[in-house]
């Protein structure tokens, strides 16, 4: 059965006008009952706004980590907050981050050092550490995302930044804070006091 079968003429030109405007007329009368062209040009232009979708998050994600260059970082949550829900908002993967901070907790580098799967990510502490050495840091902010549109951190995800805390601390390397970010939510593990 068509997927548009449901639709009279007029209902299918009004949804197909905002995105063929002058062309959905002749994209009509050339279909005549074939509307699998129709598919195929709409899966064509769904994938150019897709591209123009992602470059403007690309956009807004440069915007947000220039914000965050040069900043004291720790006293500006909420720029962090709005570079890591561009950074990792909307991925259907796990990831884990680190932003890598010099003494004065200026931005100095962000890693994306771990993905995993829709549910869970591996981390390593001894990568970790391999990085924050290689940027010379002297703090870290660590975040990851929920997939699941839970922002609520797990046990694990406390236990594991209890044990990145420790390691850090024995290179004199401070955790400032941990996000969890999922949709429009972020959790400061800081904020809740599980630092």
């Amino acid at each position: 059965m068509d997927t548009f079968s449901s639709f009279d003429t007029a209902s299918l030109k009004d949804l197909l006008l905002p995105f063929f405007g002058k062309r959905t007329d002749a994209l009509l009368l050339q279909s005549e009952g074939r509307l699998s062209l129709l598919l195929k040009l709409s899966r064509k232009l769904y994938v150019r706004q897709s591209r123009l979708f992602d470059a403007a998050a690309e956009c807004g994600r440069r915007a947000a980590l220039e914000e965050l260059g040069g900043q004291d970082c720790f006293s500006s949550p909420r720029a962090v907050c709005d570079y890591l829900h561009w950074h990792l908002g909307g991925r259907e993967y796990e990831a884990f981050v680190m932003l890598t901070l010099d003494s004065q907790h200026r931005l100095l580098r962000v890693h994306e050092c771990f993905r995993g799967t829709l549910a869970q990510t591996s981390v390593y502490p001894r990568e970790i550490v391999k990085l924050v050495l290689q940027d010379n840091a002297a703090a870290a902010i660590f975040a990851h995302n929920h997939p699941s549109g839970v922002a609520e951190p797990s046990r694990a995800d406390e236990l594991l930044t209890q044990t990145l805390k420790q390691t850090l601390a024995l290179i004199d390397v401070r955790v400032l804070d941990h996000f969890v970010v999922a949709g429009s939510r972020t959790v400061s593990f800081a904020e809740r006091g599980l630092l």
